[in-house]
């Protein structure tokens, strides 16, 4: 399936042209007619990059507002009730089927015909991915589910719903968000002179986690690749896990944070998203961490639903089979993904049972759990092809035979990459955080933001830049 790119935030299109031009309107406009400014600015920045698909946005509007409101019209009358909001997750799982995973069913389809037919098969579609769609899509359905069941009122202005959909810092990429703490923002953004400045100051870190970290590991990974996987040493493959780990860590944490500060210069306050996941002495408590607005809806709108861990053993481990099988679909359409979170559900599912206990007694045992299997999910995560993802948790794990590698093939990687995963590891503990709330305003701390920022641009010019890893979900 083809991917559709948008703007960056780590572009030079998007910091130097997009942003200033938004935030100059955007400063200038009576308060009242910001959201139309927001709005319009959301839709030139989808546009940019995804200008086809701009009517699924328009629709998704139409159709969740209009199913609100027949809902709210209808308190008393369950059966109408039941229908809208039938009709609206219809249309919103509907449409994330076709384009996320209409291909993949085929191509499975076809898998099978051959088999009983050779040269039997369905046409693929010639189609893209909307960008954003998983997200805009989930925030979607957890406005229509929180209206259907009384938690906040239907929204009666189209302009509001749009505007929370489309909303740009967000949009792409998340994080994901509840239209209650959008809506009780949107009315009055708290715009000051602190909060541009924080939120210049978090835009910053985040793009010097994306520009300076996650791309430079990127190229590990790649190199990696190019190597190919059995021709590679049992210590590069693990330094392959790590860094992939730490890549995907810095490019999503890095775009949230960028997303949190332009959300600060336009005075709204969005989500954390990430918590220090990688201090986790647990994978259960890895996954409160990681990706927290994900976990948040999946809990709310899927665990819950289903009787969480209230209704006995065999029901709790059902639900959570669930939750991380609808997990796994809604990172990708491709058999990895399911495979992934396949293994983090039986991960989950054995701390449940048995391990949390030993984990909880001993730190030690804890953190080297850890740093075994997080890179080695993430590694089901990385690689499509299921052969190659088996030859190379082989390679990890010393179980393949193959060509004579070059064990001094890690010691030259390492080398390269040292200092960058010396500070990675660094950046992933709370220290970093700690230091950065006690001198935020420091005047030494801005000058070294300054200096990272204009570097950032430095190494943008000179072509290192790479779409952010999520745009693809």
């Amino acid at each position: 399936m083809k991917e559709d790119k948008g703007v960056v935030f780590s572009s030079l299109e998007f910091i130097f042209r997009f942003l200033p031009i938004f935030l100059f309107v955007y400063y200038l406009a009576p308060k009242r007619f910001r959201k139309i400014v927001l709005l319009i600015g959301s839709i030139v920045f989808y546009t940019m990059g995804d200008f086809k698909y701009l009517f699924l946005m328009f629709l998704s509007v139409i159709v969740n507002g209009t199913a609100a409101k027949n809902i709210w019209r209808f308190p008393e009358k369950i059966t109408k009730k039941k229908l809208w909001l039938i009709g609206a997750l219809t249309y919103n799982f509907g449409t994330l089927f076709f384009f996320k995973y209409i291909n993949f069913t085929m191509e499975n389809i076809n898998g099978i015909l051959n088999i009983f037919s050779k040269g039997t098969s369905i046409k693929l579609l010639e189609i893209g991915l909307p960008l954003g769609i998983s997200f805009y899509t989930f925030q979607a359905v957890s406005y229509i589910v929180d209206v259907y069941q009384g938690e906040i009122e239907e929204e009666p202005s189209f302009l509001n719903l749009g505007t929370y959909l489309f909303m740009f810092p967000k949009l792409v990429s998340g994080p994901i968000t509840s239209y209650r703490s959008i809506r009780e923002q949107m009315d009055c953004p708290k715009i000051t002179y602190f909060k541009i400045e924080e939120g210049l100051k978090i835009f910053t870190i985040g793009l010097g986690m994306k520009v300076l970290l996650a791309d430079p590991l990127g190229i590990l990974w790649k190199d990696i690749q190019t190597i190919g996987f059995t021709s590679i040493s049992t210590p590069l493959a693990w330094l392959g896990a790590f860094g992939y780990s730490l890549q995907l860590y810095f490019d999503f944490h890095g775009y949230t944070l960028m997303a949190m500060g332009i959300g600060k210069l336009l005075g709204f306050e969005l989500p954390l998203n990430f918590n220090h996941p990688y201090m986790s002495k647990s994978i259960t408590e890895f996954w409160r961490r990681w990706h927290i607005t994900l976990g948040n809806w999946f809990k709310k709108y899927v665990y819950i639903p289903l009787g969480g861990n209230r209704k006995g053993k065999m029901r709790l481990i059902f639900n959570l089979l669930i939750v991380w099988l609808f997990t796994g679909l809604w990172h990708g359409s491709s058999w990895n993904y399911i495979l992934w979170g396949l293994a983090t559900f039986l991960f989950v599912l054995l701390e449940k049972l048995f391990l949390k206990p030993y984990l909880d007694k001993s730190k030690v045992l804890a953190r080297m759990y850890m740093i075994i299997i997080i890179p080695t999910t993430w590694m089901i995560f990385a690689i499509n092809d299921l052969k190659d993802l088996s030859i190379y948790l082989g390679r990890m794990f010393h179980l393949v035979p193959g060509v004579n590698v070059n064990i001094g093939d890690f010691v030259k990687y390492l080398g390269q990459y040292k200092w960058f995963f010396f500070l990675g590891i660094f950046l992933c503990l709370p220290y970093g955080k700690k230091w950065f709330k006690g001198n935020k305003n420091n005047i030494l701390f801005t000058g070294i933001l300054f200096f990272i920022f204009w570097y950032c641009i430095y190494r943008l010019t000179m072509g290192s830049n790479n779409p952010f890893m999520y745009f693809q979900f």
